[in-house]
């Protein structure tokens, strides 16, 4: 089982008498933002090091909890270790961290002790002549537990890096993109929330599938700071994605194929930025919503160009009707295996549509898209084949 760690121990540069983890990070504390990203990386416990509790801090430990993961606080190693499972591999956050979810999972993917190293770094310690601690550490949980035999005047993550090196721990460097989308130990706010959206935005740019990453990457990059720092609920990005959308399917309802479509593509671009606002506030049930709309939207909009180019072509409407299955049922597979970066996905066919009602020729759109979504469902079938052969053989 993996379990997450995380100190909220070191005051905020530039607030008086606040802790860094409690400053805010687009609309949530920092120690909200790394438990989520331990949550998503399969963290199925906790600990939270602090050595005051502060109301802001107590606040942000019970909306973790909310989301059905034990937490726990503790002060000292001797409470850190009575709470972790004995065979727990310990995935430790720094205090002050921010970073993202491709490098929190590439770490919790350890099974042995591992710290995330780099060749520079500002507060962070050094483990080696040319290496310095970049903030994430995969260990044991019997790290902690030779802390714990330490004298009680140790500071507690010091002497824990300084353990897991002497352990042997490997080393592995911080990828520059990593570097590049925000990677780092901040504890001004003004810098925090910059990190932040840096953060963010290249999390939508490590999805897999092109759309996310090559088209809704950098709109987020445009789009998202002024909205974070204004505070925009996600709800009001969903209320007019799906503003959007109703308009788009009306346009193709009287026939302006190439206007609807762009609504729809526009609806679809809100629903991911409300699906990422989503994601930083703890609005679950939005994202469901989310979620399902966008698949809905899609289905929708292909009918409805397949309707209006029936009139020309009277096969368009049965080519609709086929690259809605195929598509529901390339999603279902491919939710069962890792993603390729060019597999299909729903947002993918209104794009190709497009092209296709600009040039006047929907039929042949319909076909390509229905082509599109088979070769997706073919691949995800064939992986998941050779995945269950290798686990049967």
């Amino acid at each position: 089982m993996i379990a997450g760690l995380l100190f909220a121990t070191a005051e905020a540069s530039d607030r008086h008498d606040a802790l860094a983890a409690t400053l805010p990070i687009g609309g949530v504390t920092l120690v909200e933002f790394q438990a989520r990203l331990l949550i998503a990386a399969g963290a199925t416990q906790i600990v939270v090091v602090v050595s005051r509790m502060t109301p802001e801090l107590l606040g942000a430990v019970n909306r973790i909890g909310r989301r059905g993961i034990a937490i726990d606080t503790v002060r000292t190693p001797g409470e850190a270790i009575a709470k972790l499972h004995p065979l727990a591999r310990v995935v430790w956050l720094a205090d002050g961290l921010v970073t993202t979810g491709a490098v929190v999972e590439a770490m919790a993917a350890r099974d042995h002790d591992t710290l995330l190293v780099s060749a520079k770094g500002e507060g962070l310690e050094r483990v080696g002549p040319d290496a310095v601690w970049a903030g994430i550490a995969t260990i044991d949980a019997q790290r902690i537990a030779d802390v714990a035999r330490l004298p009680t005047d140790y500071d507690f993550a010091s002497a824990l890096l300084r353990t897991a090196a002497q352990r042997g721990a490997e080393h592995v460097t911080l990828p520059d993109s990593a570097a590049r989308a925000g990677h780092g130990i901040e504890r001004d706010s003004r810098m925090l929330a910059a990190k932040g959206r840096a953060a963010l935005i290249a999390a939508l740019g490590e999805r897999a599938n092109w759309v996310d990453r090559y088209l809704i990457a950098p709109l987020a990059k445009a789009v998202l700071p002024p909205l974070i720092a204004r505070s925009v609920p996600a709800f009001v990005m969903v209320a007019i994605a799906t503003a959007a959308a109703l308009v788009g399917l009306v346009a193709l309802a009287l026939r302006w194929s190439v206007t609807g479509l762009v609504f729809t593509i526009v609806a679809l671009a809100l629903f991911a930025l409300g699906d990422t606002l989503g994601w930083l506030r703890d609005e679950g049930r939005l994202r469901t919503a989310v979620r399902w709309a966008g698949p809905g939207v899609v289905g929708a909009s292909v009918l409805a160009f397949g309707w209006q180019a029936s009139a020309e072509a009277t096969t368009a409407m049965v080519l609709a009707i086929a690259l809605v299955i195929a598509a529901a049922l390339a999603e279902r597979a491919a939710s069962a295996v890792a993603r390729r970066l060019w597999w299909a996905v729903p947002a993918a066919y209104p794009l190709i549509l497009l092209v296709a009602a600009i040039l006047g020729r929907p039929a042949i759109g319909l076909v390509a898209a229905g082509l599109y979504a088979a070769a997706t469902l073919g691949t995800a079938i064939e992986r998941l084949r050779a995945r269950l052969a290798g686990a049967t053989g």
